[in-house]
Parts: structure tokens; C-alpha cells; sequence
């Protein structure tokens, strides 16, 4: 292992913004995809 490496934190590694908008769009999309297959399966009979 190299000594002279520098050590970077992941704060300054990924230097973005992390917005904690995939916990609302997660349950959001899978919800709706679970809505249109019932509406599908029943529409479709």
C-alpha cells in the first residue's frame, strides 16, 4: 500500500448535495406500479 496516499472523506470525496428524496420516490413509484397491475388484472378479465 502507498504511503504517500492521501486520505479523502466521503464528505469531501462525493462533494455533492445528498437529498433524501429516494426514500419518498421509492415507496411512491412502487406503490403506484402495485395500483396499476391490480387495475390491470381486474380491468383486463
Amino acid at each position: 500500500m502507498d504511503e504517500g496516499e492521501p486520505h479523502i472523506d466521503t464528505t469531501r470525496a462525493r462533494q455533492g448535495a445528498t437529498p433524501h428524496m429516494t426514500r419518498y420516490i421509492l415507496p411512491i413509484s412502487l406503490g403506484l406500479v402495485v395500483i396499476l397491475f391490480a387495475l390491470l388484472l381486474f380491468l383486463w378479465r
